[in-house]
């Protein structure tokens, strides 16, 4: 109900008594119709006078029905607010009849054309009414009343004698906006694109809060609109999901499912209230999802192993849409890092029984392999995951399992250290290919990557100090900064405690060479005599893991002098201290007489003492050596092995040794040293053993320093704070730590609480 025919002024020029309603109503329907059908018709001087003619009835004191101390504003108020109440109604009916014959877009732009120039009106009426709505209405609600500001009620009536009537014909309005909405799915083109949005935001107004009018009530939209359009869409998209994927592959799928979900998001933006879109997204992923979660789930193995990150990116976009969901992507994303970890370790253990029988994996090889599911599964983790948490900690469980227990490692969590700590041995000495190759401190990043899965730290750190105490004495350390940095990289990981030990054994370098020099110092002046080049380290036995022979050592009279003088002159600087000396770890290079070139012999302890013996004899047997050197004969033997395959000396009979006078090579310097087999043997075993003890006292510290603390404790709790304390270092088994109980309660550093056998108390 439109008009474009202005209101003369001289409609306004003749105010109404102020106590007539009729009159008054009479002028002020004449000013309503204008405002109600094209508010541009009234001119500013009539609102004035409107505004006055409600002004003045609302006020005037001889109202029809004034009664008692009740005021002539909530008396004539009545009056006003039904005959304006009245007045929507017959509005109402007047657009309703012209919504019979209208369908489909047509109906939508009428509906819309009106609910703008209705409300745009009612607006303005609602101005009008300033002063009804800020004492009459005020004063019902107040009193409890169910009366509606004047915007409020012109909506009220809208709602119920035009909006209702046309959703009562078969849902018309709301079947006509799904029906558009459902065209623009299937990519038709809808001309008016905003008249969907105008026309389910009536739908919102239309929501009437009775407790609270002026309170967002989405009653109306809810009931009236969006349960049809959620279950419309689910029909939709259960059809298009089917049809789709009868005719594509599940990879097409996934890329299709997420472009209607991004859709229908974008659907929410355009059209509809805010609080649609949590049920809306719910109910497409219940559809393009959850109920073709079979087909999605068989897929990801397939495309995980095609190293296509966009294309799993697309499924991880879909399934980390709903919890459940997400959890399971978590699941296969672990057995399936833990699996192909498992199998990288399986090829480089065949690969190193195929080249040997009994062959030793290579701890190059093994690390490689290692890094490389790491890092290939950790870049899945960062792009096709956008580096989710839950993704982020399955890699690191199942890179945990996998580092300590493969194909390489059997039942043992203590080997996958040791190959590890061996690895770092290769990177940390001279000559090494892969320091020069590649970077070294990117190579010693990638193996602490590795040492934060180790659950057996402790192996770690003793097997590293063995290696390292080995490179430190024969001096084969790249450098002092790599180490340095190394150290530097474990403390951080592990703290000050971790490696204390490391960094005093470099302190012990640079005393021994301090020591060294002084040495050589005081001999030059003293002993001028002296010929023997000697240089000294003197070891902390606390700091380093290496071991005096197992066997006596006569010391060669050649170099009995010097021993004596440093062995004074070392208790002048420290008396009381005993020093034991590891031949076993010592180099001595000697010089060629009888031969007719020169050679400087690069030999081990053992192998100089052999070697000298010949400056008497030109023929030894195997028992007078023994005797002169005092080694045992199965070491004895290898050390033998070694000279007689570098042609020093000649067995041609059984347990006989001759000098070989002929003895040539094409090297001047010639290094002899080779390290023992039963020493190489012994050395892992000696390391596990160190650690088992070590645990011991570790255990026991532990348990002291919670009893401190705690006074009195059971013992459950007991054992889950230990474990808890240590497992940073290493995985303690509780019948250790119900060993260390039983022995702090013997040296009675603790006791059981009398009448409890399972709760202990602290012995100050």
């Amino acid at each position: 109900m439109t008009s474009s025919s202005a209101a003369p002024a001289s409609d306004f020029a003749n105010m109404p008594p102020r106590a007539d309603l009729e009159e008054t109503w009479t002028f002020l329907k004449g000013g309503i119709d204008h405002i109600m059908t094209n508010v541009e018709t009234v001119p500013p001087e009539g609102y004035t006078r409107l505004y006055s003619a409600v002004y003045n009835y609302c006020t005037s004191s001889k109202t029809p029905g004034n009664q008692g101390n009740r005021t002539g504003a909530n008396m004539s108020g009545s009056d006003l607010y039904s005959k304006l109440s009245e007045y929507f109604v017959v509005h109402s009916e007047g657009m309703l009849e012209k919504t019979e014959t209208l369908q489909e877009v047509d109906l939508l732009r009428y509906y819309a054309t009106e609910w703008d120039t209705y409300t745009r009106g009612a607006n303005y009426v609602n101005r009008l009414f300033a002063f009804l709505n800020r004492h009459w209405v005020k004063r019902q609600q107040d009193e409890g009343r169910k009366v509606y500001q004047v915007y409020t009620l012109a909506l009220s009536q809208w709602k119920t004698h035009f909006f209702m009537h046309i959703q009562n014909d078969n849902a018309k309005l709301a079947g006509a906006v799904l029906r558009q909405i459902t065209r623009q799915r299937t990519g038709e083109v809808v001309d008016d694109q905003g008249l969907i949005k105008r026309v389910v935001d009536s739908f919102i107004s239309l929501g009437l809060d009775n407790a609270d009018p002026s309170k967002e009530c989405l009653n109306i939209y809810k009931d009236q609109f969006e349960t049809a359009f959620i279950a419309a869409t689910e029909q939709y998209y259960k059809k298009e999901s089917e049809a789709f994927l009868a005719e594509n592959s599940v990879l097409d799928y996934l890329k299709k499912a997420e472009d209607w979900l991004r859709e229908e998001e974008n659907l929410v933006e355009r059209y509809l209230h805010s609080k649609t879109r949590k049920e809306l997204v719910s109910k497409c992923e219940a559809v393009l999802i959850r109920e073709h979660s079979d087909l999605i789930w068989k897929s990801f193995q397939p495309l995980l192993d095609s190293d296509k990150d966009e294309d799993v990116q697309h499924m991880y976009t879909l399934v980390s849409r709903f919890q459940e969901g997400l959890e399971l992507l978590r699941k296969k994303f672990k057995a399936r890092v833990k699996l192909s970890g498992l199998s990288a370790i399986e090829n480089v253990v065949s690969q190193a029984g195929a080249a040997a029988a009994n062959a030793e994996v290579d701890p190059k090889a093994y690390v490689a392999a290692l890094l490389e599911v790491y890092h290939k599964n950790s870049e899945t983790v960062n792009i096709s995951f956008k580096g989710e948490a839950g993704l982020a900690a399955s890699l690191d469980k199942a890179c945990q399992e996998f580092v300590n227990r493969n194909a390489a490692t059997g039942g043992s969590s203590t080997k996958s250290p040791e190959l590890i700590a061996k690895y770092l041995d290769m990177l940390l000495r001279k000559n090494n290919k892969m320091a020069e190759e590649d970077d070294l401190e990117g190579a010693l990043n990638h193996v602490m990557i590795l040492f934060q899965y180790l659950e057996d730290k402790d192996v770690f750190q003793t097997f590293y100090t063995t290696k390292l105490s080995k490179r430190l004495i024969h001096g084969v350390s790249a450098s002092d900064e790599s180490e340095a940095n190394m150290i530097s990289k474990l403390k951080e990981a592990c703290g000050f405690e971790y490696t204390d030990k490391l960094q005093r054994m470099f302190t012990d370098m640079s005393l021994s060479k301090d020591l060294t020099d002084s040495f050589k110092d005081c001999m030059s002046q003293n002993h001028g005599d002296m010929v023997i080049t000697f240089s000294i380290m003197v070891l902390g036995t606390n700091l380093w893991p290496l071991y005096p022979p197992p066997h006596d050592f006569v010391i060669p009279t050649e170099i009995v002098p010097t021993y004596d003088r440093f062995q004074k002159y070392y208790q002048t600087k420290h008396s009381g201290r005993k020093l034991t000396w590891l031949w076993n770890y010592s180099k001595n290079e000697l010089r060629t007489n009888y031969t007719n070139q020169k050679y400087i012999l690069m030999t081990s302890s053992y192998q100089m003492a052999v070697l000298l013996q010949y400056n008497w004899a030109d023929t030894l047997s195997l028992d007078e050596l023994v005797t002169a050197t005092s080694i045992t004969k199965d070491i004895l033997t290898q050390v033998l092995v070694v000279l007689v395959k570098v042609k020093m000396l000649i067995n041609e009979e059984k347990d006989q040794y001759d000098l070989n006078h002929n003895f040539k090579s094409k090297k001047i310097r010639v290094n002899l040293i080779q390290p023992i087999k039963a020493e190489v043997k012994t050395e892992s075993s000696d390391v596990l053993k160190a650690v088992n003890e070590h645990r011991k006292y570790v255990i026991q510290a532990t348990i002291v320093r919670i009893m401190k603390a705690r006074k009195t404790i059971k013992s459950q709790a007991l054992i889950q704070e230990v474990i808890s304390q240590i497992s940073q270092r290493f995985a303690p088994k509780i019948p250790d730590i119900k060993k260390a109980i039983e022995i702090l309660l013997e040296k009675e550093y603790i006791e059981r609480v009398d009448g409890s056998r399972d709760t202990f108390a602290y012995v100050a």
